[in-house]
């Protein structure tokens, strides 16, 4: 019996273009989506017999209507996979595809998989987070969580009073900082954006090839008149947000030697993983304790890592971060072709793009030998995902 761990490896990765909510795709099926992009990893790796793939994991935040039905299953079915393929649904809420990623990898790594797609889509044009849910009323009566917190936005307050010296004006000027870096990387970003079909009953059908949201103009000057939706005179605005957002990711993954033996490429390979709690009050700070545990599970320091894809739930949660790793607001090896502030967070389908990105940016940095990707959770958590590049050939 071989009971050795087996290296996972990042073949590929594919979203779909993120859309504002209550426009874009406010009428297309977020299973359509996530559809599309299985159906688009299929068609760029022709190499990969589709009986091989051993599971279809899919997450969604709010598994209802058509992000429900076992979503795994019934995207994997109608993405013309064969049907001997099984699926499952996961949900970690803003984290739901960065788990996806991990529970199959673990299995993959334990010989019980070869070859897997993971991924995420939410519809907040018509599944808003908390559609549908029943909190127990215990969370609220036992004051295990403050009201206050299931509105993300409150918690991006709380840690502005967290860390009074994160002020409005450092997460405005990251904002248009992030803003800038996508707009000088969307050429190479589209090499892993599908087109997708949206349909309106108004303007009828077109075909989405762009993100809808970003907004290349914004300034220090107009972020400063924006109001703060959370708190009277508070800190937090649209600007320094995510947008509410509609999109979907997957992802390939498979051991080494199986991508070997099919020739599929390997974008770069899987170090370790870690997820954490923390006060959901607070939940931005989730990256913190999820990164320190990654770090040291896989013996790293901060120091050797080259590359962060951090994902920006909000401007502070991402200096709160930073501040507490000592890395500069500005930092060129942190999301440097942009993040969700500019290109949205379509929630569970975060976490793969989080993955595709940093390893498009692998491609062209073969200084850099490991990366990570993390991101906050709701309900106060956190998670990273550490990764190394293939292309690495030494540091300069």
């Amino acid at each position: 019996m071989n009971d050795t761990i087996r290296d996972v490896v990042f073949v590929d990765g594919v979203r779909t273009p993120f859309g504002k909510a209550g426009k874009l795709f406010e009428e297309t099926r977020a299973d359509d989506m996530i559809i599309r992009c299985i159906r688009s990893l299929l068609r760029r790796n022709p190499g990969l017999p589709p009986e091989r793939v051993d599971e279809v994991a899919l997450a969604a935040t709010t598994q209802i209507g058509d992000q429900g039905l076992t979503l795994g299953r019934t995207a994997a079915l109608l993405a013309g996979l064969p049907k001997s393929v099984p699926g499952y649904s996961i949900d970690r809420m803003c984290a739901g595809a960065m788990t996806a990623v991990t529970s199959v990898s673990s299995a993959i790594a334990a010989r019980q998989y070869d070859i897997a797609i993971a991924g995420g889509v939410e519809s907040m044009s018509n599944h808003p987070m908390g559609e549908g849910v029943d909190p127990n009323p215990r969370i609220i009566a036992e004051k295990l969580v403050d009201p206050e917190a299931l509105n993300m936005g409150n918690t991006a307050e709380n840690l502005h009073d967290l860390y009074p010296h994160i002020t409005k004006e450092r997460a405005d000027a990251y904002a248009v900082g992030t803003q800038q870096r996508y707009a000088a990387a969307m050429e190479r970003l589209s090499a892993d954006v599908t087109t997708m079909a949206a349909r309106s009953v108004d303007e009828g059908w077109t075909v989405a090839t762009a993100d809808e949201l970003p907004r290349p103009g914004t300034t220090l000057e107009g972020l400063a008149t924006l109001r703060t939706p959370f708190r009277p005179h508070g800190r937090v605005t649209a600007g320094t947000s995510a947008p509410l957002t509609d999109g979907a990711t997957a992802c390939l993954l498979a051991d080494a030697e199986t991508a070997a033996e099919l020739g599929l490429p390997v974008a770069m390979k899987m170090v370790g993983y870690a997820f954490a709690g923390v006060d959901p009050e607070t939940m931005g700070s989730g990256p913190i304790p999820a990164t320190e545990k990654a770090l040291a599970r896989a013996g790293l320091s901060i120091e050797d890592i080259g590359l962060f894809e951090i994902n920006e739930a909000f401007a502070v949660q991402v200096l709160a971060f930073l501040d507490h790793f000592k890395i500069a607001d500005d930092d060129p090896r942190v999301n440097p072709w942009g993040g969700a502030i500019a290109m949205g967070h379509p929630l569970a389908s975060s976490g793969v793009r989080l993955m595709t990105q940093l390893a498009r940016e692998f491609a062209v940095h073969p200084e850099v030998r490991y990366g990570i990707t993390t991101m906050c959770v709701g309900l106060g958590q956190g998670g990273t995902v550490i990764w190394e590049n293939p292309n690495f050939k030494g540091a300069k």
